[in-house]
């Protein structure tokens, strides 16, 4: 539970540091995702959650 909790605070600086660096990009990435269909974004969270699970089990064999 200790390295999910880390894991969901790390995504929320990646997060951050998006939208604090480049938050004019976010805003236009935010807008494009507007008229992506829902079955499109259901495919590529899918492949997102694959291949995160995947290097994580490099990342844990590795080091």
């Amino acid at each position: 539970m200790k390295d999910l909790n880390a894991a969901l605070c790390l995504v929320l600086v990646v997060e951050g540091l998006f939208l604090f660096a480049l938050p004019a990009v976010w805003k236009r990435m935010a807008a494009l995702l507007q008229s992506v269909g829902e079955r499109d974004l259901r495919v590529a969270g899918a492949v997102m959650i694959v291949v995160g699970l995947l290097a994580l089990q490099l990342v844990r064999r590795v080091f």
